[in-house]
């Protein structure tokens, strides 16, 4: 084979990482929209309850704008109206940093708070019914965590 036809197939769709890890990522949140539905929420937005709610369980009842983007890898012209359109609905509460005014404060409400169980009550049963297709999810995770290392 020439080496201008090895080239080429370094350009094919089927041979780039990034289009696998696109249609997974797709398929996954596409998996997710049924609770999506429930919780009259978008993937974007559940992601945010899931950092707020694990900070809870870690006695962090509130966090920064600035510490929910580099954890989630959204910068601040995403993460703003994001979280100006949960506000709008009832799920966190933003306020001004009493030290640094540039600083904004993040809070569940209650509502979030209680929205937990339906989400843990969902991810339970969609655990429970296999949907991984026989998959190693934990050995999956790992090399994912490494993969990401990788381009950090």
């Amino acid at each position: 084979m020439s080496d201008s036809i090895q080239d080429a197939e370094l350009l094919y769709l089927d041979q780039q990482l990034c289009f696998r890890l696109y249609t997974a990522s797709r398929l996954v949140i596409r998996a997710y929209q049924p609770l999506l539905r429930e919780l009259d929420i978008t993937y974007p937005q559940y992601l945010v309850l899931m950092l707020m709610w694990e900070w809870r369980d870690k006695d962090q009842s509130s966090g920064t704008v600035g510490q929910l983007g580099k954890r989630l890898q959204l910068d601040s012209g995403t993460l703003t109206p994001l979280l100006k359109r949960m506000e709008s609905r009832g799920l966190v509460q933003r306020r001004r940093g009493e030290d640094d005014e540039r600083e904004r404060h993040i809070e569940l409400t209650d509502k979030a708070i209680v929205m937990r169980k339906q989400a843990s009550d969902w991810m339970r049963l969609a655990k429970e019914s296999g949907k991984a297709g026989g998959i190693d999810l934990e050995s999956l995770s790992r090399n994912l965590d490494l993969l990401v290392e990788s381009f950090s």
